[in-house]
């Protein structure tokens, strides 16, 4: 079992921990830290917000205040603890950033979270041209990919082709406000794209092994 400890503001995290949870096969121990007073735009001294050490396997930031999430990237780096703060620029640490949960990459550092959770990875079983089921082997934290799998089930391919996309949003839980100039898009719509790149992914690798049989 591996132990994570999540902070978050106001219960930011809320979805991700009910995810993991779910969808964790009960093979994580979380630790909930919490921070609810209303905060200041500078913090100059996190030292009353944050612990002096932290005991976990993994730490995930869903913190909201940009100071708390860079000094708690510079305690774990110093406790040689990975952290994972999605949707962060820190200048602090060594913190996995990726600019969604969803988009993850697996790191042998990340333990049994980096091979479960992050970048989806799927398989397509058809009955014919229908979807027969959709296999999550990995998936978003906030259980996205797997509730969205649920509901394209039974529907005919070129359906859940566009269908699978759209229920990942519906069930995303990031700042459907926010924009990443990068990407030019905001953090749900680039979730949907990374599921639906996944389930091309995929059909491709199902038509080439019937290919080669």
């Amino acid at each position: 079992m591996q132990t994570i400890a999540v902070f978050q503001q106001n219960n930011s995290g809320e979805t991700k921990i009910k995810g993991i949870a779910k969808f964790g096969d009960r093979q994580f121990d979380i630790q909930i830290f919490n921070i609810e007073p209303d905060l200041p735009p500078v913090l100059d001294d996190t030292s009353p917000y944050l612990p002096k050490t932290i005991e976990a396997d993994l730490v995930l930031d869903y913190l909201k205040h940009c100071d708390l999430s860079e000094d708690l990237s510079r305690l774990c780096d110093n406790l040689g603890i990975p952290i994972v703060s999605s949707g962060k620029k820190l200048q602090c640490g060594h913190a996995f950033c990726p600019p969604i949960c969803c988009t993850l990459q697996e790191s042998n550092a990340l333990g049994l979270y980096g091979k479960m959770f992050g970048t989806p990875r799927i398989t397509v079983d058809l009955d014919e041209d229908r979807v027969a089921q959709i296999r999550v082997h990995r998936g978003a934290p906030c259980g996205a990919t797997w509730l969205a799998a649920e509901k394209v089930k039974g529907l005919p391919l070129d359906q859940a082709m566009t269908r699978f996309g759209l229920e990942v949003q519906f069930f995303c839980s990031a700042n459907p406000a926010g924009w990443d100039p990068l990407w030019g898009k905001s953090p749900v719509h680039l979730a949907a794209d990374i599921h639906t790149a996944a389930l091309k992914t995929s059909l491709k690798k199902k038509n080439k092994t019937a290919s080669n049989t």
